[in-house]
């Protein structure tokens, strides 16, 4: 007997935990824009809580499909996150959603409300925020606690790194969903731009990053500023509540380093990765990194900081360094007109090909439909996290983690 199985319904999906869109800052911003675009495209109902700022224009209510709610945040780093989402968890217990999707395991303390609300919730942990330099002995210790609640208190986890996945696994027992970020395949054809800042294609080293330690652009810097570089260093990014790092990140460098602030003129962005002859890559704590895969699509060769998070990204396409003291050599290296620069740029832009946002899509979808088929009574208790991963086999590297 043939068996004709209707379309799903679509889905009520809320993503929760950062500041919403469009994405202008990190990893957590651009899963949300990328994924939510697609899934409302699919036509799932798709709601992302945003932070209001003085810029924040009330009316626009869509974006890309996505319906947008605005709330208010604390503007103090330790409180901004938790602020909003507690705003956040308590307007989605009035309005109720198939599946929730929060970003951030700092957020934990709220998922019992919306589990109170009858809503079904994947966390997605990040990286190890608690090693990240701007949290202090409390912070640290916080953000040890949350990621065990989250653990307790989620339906499932999400990891975007290998790495990540075998951290759980360690400390919690507990098993992730992987699910990595896509690379969007640039074209490196165009460079009309670069003259907005005075620069010449494939005559320049590029840094964009957040300025916090784990990030080490004092080290690229620092190290960029004792090598005979002839090309000059552009650094993208800054950061709030970072005042103190910046000067010190600032003093380091000289008259050939160039700090050009936050650039958020994605045309021109797209140009500077597409045409630096390298991209240099200091994060180290936040798993796999959305301007790292950026940068390889751009087919930008790239150097960077020497963790397994980047190695499984990058493997044998990259250069890698621990300190500043390694990286004289490789910006002379780099400059040397015998050298595989080039060559290196091209292997990573194939490389990118794994990560693709629509496959990372299904994944997120696939939770999501998971997640909303379990059903849960409002107000009734639920022990956590099922037992036993969900893995998106759809959306996982072709292969596999490098050590």
């Amino acid at each position: 007997m043939s068996h004709i199985t209707a379309n799903p319904a679509p889905l009520r999906i809320a993503l929760v935990g950062t500041r919403g869109v469009p994405a202008r800052y990190g990893g957590f911003e651009t899963c949300v824009e990328e994924v939510g675009k697609r899934l409302a495209a699919r036509g799932h109902e798709v709601i992302v809580y945003c932070r209001t700022t003085e810029e924040t224009d009330l009316a626009e209510t869509e974006y890309q499909g996505m319906q947008l709610v605005y709330l208010p945040a604390l503007k103090r780093r330790s409180l901004e996150t938790l602020s909003h989402t507690g705003l956040s968890a308590g307007h989605l217990f009035a309005n109720r959603v198939d599946a929730a999707i929060v970003f951030n395991a700092a957020n934990a303390p709220f998922l019992p409300v919306l589990r109170a609300a009858g809503i079904p919730v994947a966390t997605h942990v990040d990286g190890l925020e608690w090693k990240r330099a701007k949290w202090g002995g409390m912070g640290k210790r916080y953000y040890r606690l949350a990621e065990s609640l989250a653990v307790r208190w989620s339906d499932a986890l999400i990891a975007d790194a290998a790495g990540i996945q075998e951290y759980y696994r360690r400390e919690f027992q507990a098993e992730t969903t992987y699910l990595a970020y896509g690379a969007p395949i640039l074209d490196s054809g165009d460079s009309d731009r670069l003259a907005d800042l005075g620069l010449e294609a494939g005559k320049y080293h590029l840094v964009v990053a957040r300025f916090e330690p784990e990030n080490h652009v004092h080290m690229i810097v620092e190290g960029y500023s004792r090598s005979a570089a002839e090309y000059p260093l552009i650094v993208v990014g800054s950061a709030p509540y970072a005042d103190e790092y910046t000067r010190h990140v600032r003093s380091l460098g000289d008259e050939r380093v160039r700090f050009v602030g936050g650039v958020w003129d994605q045309e021109l962005l797209d140009q500077l990765y597409a045409n630096s002859l390298i991209y240099w890559h200091g994060h180290s704590v936040g798993g796999t990194n959305p301007s790292l895969l950026r940068a390889m699509g751009a087919g930008a060769a790239t150097n960077a900081y020497d963790v397994n998070f980047n190695r499984e990204v990058l493997g044998d396409t990259g250069e890698y360094f621990a300190d500043a003291a390694a990286i004289p050599a490789l910006v002379e290296w780099a400059e040397d007109p015998t050298s595989d620069t080039i060559l290196r740029g091209k292997k990573a832009q194939a490389e990118a090909l794994r990560y693709d946002w629509d496959r990372v899509a299904d994944g997120y979808e696939e939770l999501c439909r998971d997640l909303a088929g379990r059903g849960m009574t409002p107000g009734a208790s639920n022990r956590g996290r099922r037992t036993g991963a969900y893995p998106m086999e759809s959306s996982r590297p072709l292969t596999g983690a490098r050590s």
